[in-house]
């Protein structure tokens, strides 16, 4: 039996594989597919103070390796959620992990307030890093700053274990990693979507309304594995990787190059069943190798090469 538990803070996972924000709706709505139990959490659609439509369509375009999206983080707003889905996650045997948007600081901090008051949650995970919206996001991101001072706040509305999602869009990573540690984030995830653009040629214009939005997919996945390995060399935090995960192979390359878990994003669009094809992947793969605990393939990348030249 290989054992799977991997810990993010205090928050024990019975296994490394997670769905991702935006894929997976409220936890719900896929419930009839498959056992989500299995699974090791579920990370919710992102929650917002008030109920958001979005932005206007069109706000998903096919790419080439991917999808752009701008969905502007549209969701049900957290009174509704504590109201019609949490009842519901409650009574899901896996780890139910809240991700967490707002325009300002204080919107992070009465969601978290709002949902610690209701209980059934065990993990939130910041939002500083979407490119969708005008307000918040990457504005948070980007900025060590800023990314300080919304860590350093929310971490006091909550004991519970504290994800920040951090953006690909900014020169170092590891840079806005550490201030999240510093300021008492127990974990990062990383990456969110990389900014990109289409253009319809017939019309000539943006095939979004927002003329820019988020890459996800395979196209993205050389990308996210280089951060998550840069994190890793330079920062001592747990990481949950994300990032055109499609197969188990995948999957085990970001555990190779140091994330603890991973999370399935787009492949759940092409298969809502990916993320338990990937998890049974991963275990087929450390009984083929004599893994008997996940915990020994992460982090467990051979370098060669002075380390100088690829920090």
């Amino acid at each position: 039996m290989i054992k799977m538990q991997v810990d993010i803070g205090n928050l024990k996972l019975k296994n490394p594989v997670l769905v991702a924000s935006g894929t997976f709706g409220y936890g719900d709505e896929l419930i009839e597919l498959f056992d989500v139990g299995q699974l090791g959490g579920i990370v919710t659609k992102s929650l917002t103070l008030k109920p958001r439509a979005g932005n206007p369509p069109p706000r998903i375009v096919e790419t080439p390796c991917g999808m752009l999206n701008s969905i502007g983080l549209a969701n049900i707003g957290v009174d509704r959620f504590i109201a019609e889905k949490l009842p519901i996650l409650r009574n899901f045997k896996t780890a139910i992990i809240v991700n967490v948007a707002g325009k300002r600081i204080e919107d992070y901090c009465e969601v978290i307030k709002r949902i610690e008051d209701a209980g059934g949650v065990d993990a939130y995970e910041i939002n500083i890093s979407c490119p969708n919206v005008k307000e918040g996001g990457l504005e948070f991101g980007t900025s060590r700053e800023m990314t300080a001072k919304i860590v350093n706040s929310v971490r006091k509305a909550t004991d519970k274990t504290l994800i920040i999602k951090l953006t690909p869009n900014v020169t170092k990573i590891s840079e806005i990693a550490k201030v999240c540690k510093d300021e008492g984030a127990d974990a990062v995830s990383l990456i969110n979507t990389v900014v990109g653009m289409a253009i319809d040629i017939k019309t000539r214009k943006p095939k979004l309304s927002t003329i820019t939005g988020g890459l996800s997919g395979p196209a993205i996945k050389p990308i996210a594995i280089a951060k998550v390995f840069e994190v890793f060399q330079n920062v001592d935090i747990p990481i949950i990787g994300i990032g055109g995960i499609m197969n188990w192979m995948d999957a085990v390359e970001f555990l190779i190059a140091g994330a603890k878990a991973i999370q399935v994003g787009t492949a759940n669009f092409v298969d809502p069943t990916a993320s338990i094809q990937i998890l049974n992947g991963i275990i087929s793969y450390c009984e083929e190798n004599k893994i008997s605990d996940i915990n020994d393939l992460i982090g467990s990348i051979v370098i060669e090469q002075a380390q100088e030249h690829i920090k």
